[in-house]
């Protein structure tokens, strides 16, 4: 079973707010600062909005709309007790979004109720708590998560064994995760445009698109994919993207940008108890194309004066002078112990690699940090008086406990350092669903 809350942050605000229930509802960036849609009320979609359109898009297509940022906290806690409903029914939940699941209710001797009626009973808890949720039941997650797409929103797409073919063969190749535009531009060319012409096709075209993916993606189309619902909660990165209102042009713009992006990886990390080793970065220029790098760090970490040097350097190998910069990504994975399922890093593949770039306590003057007064209390008079590249492990993490348990009491904004103000307002105000940032 796949379970889909229907426009779910937009959902929420319509909760929240009485007032805005019936009408365009738009969740994302501000249309004059490269913002995109997070997500929109299906009042909105009538006018043509939908997820990941640019904000300006959207504001021409839908001018009277309400528009908000978003209420991210609240979004984690409605989602939370929504995957609560989820785990009542079985322990087979595998959260792959914050508002998507998989769960395997497959009926057993000691639980033979059908699971139409664990749908049903689903749908009704989740609509008690003021949002709604549109489900697809098959005998495979591809299946699954194609039938949750077929009606919505309060949708209930069943597909009963030995129908998949059936149900899956005339519909469009673009459907099925796994194919994005340029997958969908190769294929077509050479005529396969449903399922049933993927199934059918010779297997070298396949391996020309989807690699050593060929058969499993055949699989697919076809129905027959056999990968299970996992519910084991292991972490398998921690990553932070932000994408910029303004263009970044100058080093010092992206080293400033680089260092509170780590700062946020940085926190989590901690958060969850994680140190990793494995360290990608990604960027974005303003003609929209993608490029990433990775190395190996010497040591797992998660102390983002340590690891930000070597982001730095990464990015300079993707950067030169006159390249304009629109978003900027950091991730860390490879981790010593592991807590909670995530996608991977980014949905990219990687452009270049750098192996085993490892940073002693006396990193590289270069990249040292300016210390800004947290305004808030008297904890700047603490801080060092120099670099944070060149203090000690056990001064690194004395400073960074002390930051973390301000900002835990007092907020985000209570102590920052000096880079974190260079960029402050200069972003979309759009946001991703991606699990890792709403545990």
């Amino acid at each position: 079973m796949l379970v889909d809350l229907d426009a779910f942050f937009a959902s929420v605000e319509q909760l929240d707010h009485p007032a805005w229930r019936g009408k365009p509802v738009i969740v994302g960036g501000d249309a004059d600062r490269h913002g995109v849609v997070s997500t929109c009320s299906y009042e909105a979609r009538k006018f043509g909005v939908r997820s990941a359109m640019a904000a300006s898009m959207a504001k021409k297509l839908c001018p009277e709309a309400i528009w908000t940022h978003g209420h991210f906290d609240r979004y984690r806690d409605v989602s939370n007790a929504i995957m609560g409903i989820l785990r009542d029914e079985t322990p087979h939940v595998q959260q792959v979004s914050i508002d998507e699941a998989f769960i395997d209710v497959s009926p057993t001797k000691t639980n033979s109720e059908h699971p139409i009626l664990v749908a049903r009973r689903i749908q009704s808890r989740v609509e008690a708590l003021g949002v709604t949720c549109s489900i697809g039941l098959g005998t495979t997650k591809s299946v699954a998560k194609i039938a949750s797409d077929m009606d919505k929103p309060r949708g209930l797409t069943v597909v009963y064994p030995g129908g998949e073919s059936a149900f899956l063969s005339p519909l469009p190749i673009r459907i099925m995760s796994g194919i994005g535009p340029a997958a969908e531009r190769t294929l077509s060319s050479v005529g396969i445009r449903t399922l049933g012409d993927l199934v059918q096709a010779d297997a070298s075209i396949l391996r020309k698109v989807f690699g050593k993916n060929a058969e499993m993606m055949r699989d697919r189309a076809r129905g027959t994919d056999r990968s299970p619902v996992e519910s084991d909660d292991t972490v398998k990165s921690v990553s932070n993207e932000v994408t910029y209102s303004t263009d970044l042009e100058s080093w010092d713009e992206i080293q400033a940008a680089l260092a509170t992006i780590a700062d946020k990886v940085g926190r989590r990390l901690r958060k969850k108890g994680l140190k990793g080793r494995a360290l990608s970065v990604k960027v974005r220029f303003d003609d929209r194309s993608t490029k990433s790098a990775q190395c190996q760090l010497m040591h797992p970490t998660d102390d983002e004066l340590l690891f930000t040097p070597a982001a730095q350097q990464l990015i300079a190998t993707l950067w030169r002078p006159g390249l304009k910069i629109r978003l900027l990504g950091i991730g860390l994975s490879g981790f010593e112990e592991e807590t909670f399922v995530q996608k991977p890093l980014f949905d990219i593949e990687p452009s270049h690699s750098i192996s085993n770039i490892g940073y002693e306590d006396e990193a590289n003057e270069a990249f040292s940090y300016d210390f800004g007064k947290t305004g808030r209390t008297d904890a700047s008079k603490a801080l060092p008086k120099k670099p944070a590249s060149q203090l000690s492990a056990e001064q690194r993490a004395k400073l960074l406990s002390a930051t973390d348990l301000l900002k835990d009491r007092f907020g985000e904004k209570a102590v920052r350092f000096g880079h974190e103000l260079r960029n402050e307002g200069n972003t979309t105000g759009s946001a991703s669903k991606n699990p890792a940032d709403y545990k």
